[in-house]
């Protein structure tokens, strides 16, 4: 069964945490990523003069219930959310915060429509036969929360679409958005503040580990190397906290000899040893065994997994 099914059996969320300001008008909702649950992605808040604009909003109602309680604190409505790709930990808040400010505009790559058709409505069949398999009315309830995701359609899809790089100017704030084709998903936007050297880079980083669920990995090797040209100060990514331009550069080195690693006949547990080395400085002690346990999943089904999937997902 596909890792984001296989996180849903196990326990509820935990508490959520509040906003946390990480530069000059910049907050942060730090998503909950560990093992067990489904996770969130973090969501940053932009502020500007005439509202807020949120990247990325959550799966669960308690995190992005954080994103609407920073807006009300700030006495500001939401006026833009700009989604990094299309996975449900973050988009499936976009609903929620349209009931909220029905005027939002949301801005996103376009890939979210082959992914309702494909993946989305591949993992909705697997939902639908988990509930049926399972005697736990609290499991049942967290496999129908993800299909009323799934089933939101049109309130989670973008009316801006974002088909390339361009400039967003919202309330005197310049925010520089680009497009990676084909890197975690056939559509990644990633986001530069130049007023605070601040790169918001959704999934393209994650930790403890890359999320391959969805991934053609050899682009996303291109894409963290046009990251690191980027003259930022801090990176936040789609999971976990914020980065030095440094700890990108080891973290980007760690990605490329993991994908070196899998493409030789070396044992499996030798590319995992590697990432936890190479990736060392980033992980807190509790990161290393989920890492160990996301790559032994990634390494048989992504990285050495079925080839004519991998092409596809690379659009060849």
């Amino acid at each position: 069964m596909h890792r984001f099914v296989v996180c849903a059996f196990l326990l509820a969320c935990g508490l959520p945490a509040h906003a946390e300001t990480i530069a000059d008008g910049i907050e942060l909702v730090p998503g909950e990523f560990r093992p067990g649950p489904q996770p969130d992605g973090n969501s940053i808040l932009f502020h500007t003069t005439t509202g807020l604009v949120v990247f990325d909003t959550g799966r669960h109602a308690t995190h992005t219930q954080q994103v609407l309680d920073a807006a009300h604190a700030a006495h500001q409505p939401i006026v833009a959310v700009i989604n990094s790709h299309w996975h449900l930990d973050h988009i499936g808040g976009n609903a929620r915060i349209r009931a909220a400010y029905p005027s939002v505009h949301v801005y996103a790559s376009n890939a979210l429509a082959d992914a309702r058709s494909g993946f989305l409505a591949n993992y909705r069949h697997q939902l639908e036969g988990a509930i049926a398999q399972s005697t736990d009315a609290n499991q049942q309830q967290v496999y129908r929360d993800e299909i009323a995701l799934i089933d939101a359609g049109d309130a989670l899809a973008p009316d801006r679409v974002v088909r390339g790089d361009q400039t967003l100017r919202i309330g005197g704030r310049k925010l520089e958005l680009h497009v990676s084709r084909h890197s975690v998903t056939a559509g990644d936007v990633w986001l530069f503040d130049p007023a605070t050297h601040t790169l918001v880079a959704g999934d393209l980083v994650t930790l403890p580990a890359p999320l391959f669920d969805t991934a053609c990995p050899a682009r996303w090797s291109t894409a963290l190397a046009q990251l690191d040209r980027v003259d930022f100060t801090r990176l936040v990514p789609g999971h976990g906290k914020p980065m030095t331009h440094a700890q990108l550069t080891t973290y980007r080195q760690a990605f490329d000899h993991l994908l070196a690693c899998a493409a030789s006949t070396s044992p499996k547990a030798q590319c995992t040893d590697g990432w936890i080395a190479d990736a060392g400085p980033l992980l807190a002690g509790g990161d290393r065994a989920f890492a160990r346990s996301l790559l032994d999943y990634y390494l048989d089904q992504s990285l050495r997994g079925d080839p004519k999937k991998a092409a596809a997902l690379c659009g060849t």
